[in-house]
């Protein structure tokens, strides 16, 4: 029995998908690791705590991504008859969300610390009979979290935009600037090494207000998303020319005298309705050839009905 990625996906996109799975498992266990060994060298660094509650959430959208692409290989059933598409709509809606939330905390948090005028303290640990500065160890342990990540969100983001995929490439965007994080960081952390006590807290709210501008727009595009918008394209914020492909076509074809389509996100696919005003009474064999056009036009266009009418509906 099939399962829905063998008719969601063309033959070479599930090897994508296959891809992209592999290498969130790579990612959680690399991420996992991160927070682990960032942890042991936290100290009291409102820098170093930004970038580690950064990089704990960094964790979720791959995590979403691998529970939702098992939920979503689920063929539709009774009780959800459209299948489990919107699976990655909400894990892209949690993920975001849990990005806003954190970012809002960590902005309140790091300027009640510039404002009270905390001064951080690094201080140093002995290693092989030597006293070694924590600072060094602080920024070792940001170079480890930025370098690998960027390498995995620059190999993420090219199969995001073949597979449709808007947690994907949140994690891999994310990912890839996380260089950004790692450098504010470490100037923060060689700020207060040099005597500069607010470099820490400025830095935290530089990695603060990043988190929360992306989480505000991810929110946003996940809950327009869930409210069904017409399907936009990956990178920007236009309609897909799919859908306009589609309306020409059908435009094309001779017994139809004027058309209105609607089509909505469900995950990575679309599904949509084509309403056509045709001339005379329409044959089966010319709705079933059209449906099978228009299905053959992209592998996003899923799940949509062709609806003969007298007149166009208000849409």
């Amino acid at each position: 029995m099939n399962s829905i990625r063998d008719f969601e996906l063309p033959k070479h996109l599930r090897e994508t998908l296959k891809k992209a799975n592999k290498l969130e498992w790579i990612t959680l266990f690399y991420l996992i690791s991160v927070t682990i060994v960032m942890y042991l060298v936290l100290g009291s660094s409102q820098a170093m705590k930004a970038a580690w509650l950064e990089d704990v959430l960094s964790l979720v959208p791959s995590a979403g991504f691998l529970i939702a692409n098992k939920i979503n290989s689920k063929r539709p059933n009774n009780k959800f008859p459209y299948g489990y598409h919107r699976v990655f709509s909400i894990a892209f809606l949690v993920g975001a969300v849990a990005l806003l939330g954190m970012g809002l905390f960590l902005i309140f948090d790091s300027s009640m610390s510039l404002i009270k005028a905390e001064h951080p303290t690094i201080g140093t640990m002995q290693i092989w009979g030597y006293n070694v500065w924590m600072g060094w160890l602080m920024i070792v342990v940001l170079i480890y979290s930025a370098a690998p990540a960027m390498w995995l969100g620059a190999k993420k983001i090219p199969m995001a935009k073949k597979l449709h995929n808007k947690l994907l490439y949140t994690d891999s965007s994310a990912q890839k600037a996380d260089y950004l994080t790692a450098l504010a960081a470490i100037l923060g952390i060689l700020g207060v090494g040099l005597g500069i006590w607010w470099a820490d807290a400025a830095a935290a709210i530089f990695i603060s207000g990043s988190i929360l501008k992306d989480g505000f727009q991810h929110t946003k595009t996940a809950a327009m998303d869930l409210m069904d918008r017409y399907p936009e394209r990956l990178l920007a914020d236009v309609e897909d020319e799919i859908i306009i492909d589609v309306v020409q076509k059908v435009r094309s074809w001779p017994w139809v005298k004027d058309t209105k389509v609607r089509f909505r996100e469900a995950g990575q696919v679309y599904f949509g309705q084509i309403a056509v005003v045709p001339h005379g009474e329409p044959k089966l064999q010319e709705i079933e050839a059209g449906y099978n056009e228009i299905r053959n036009i992209h592998w996003k266009l899923h799940d949509f009905t062709i609806d003969p009418v007298r007149e166009l509906p208000n849409w």
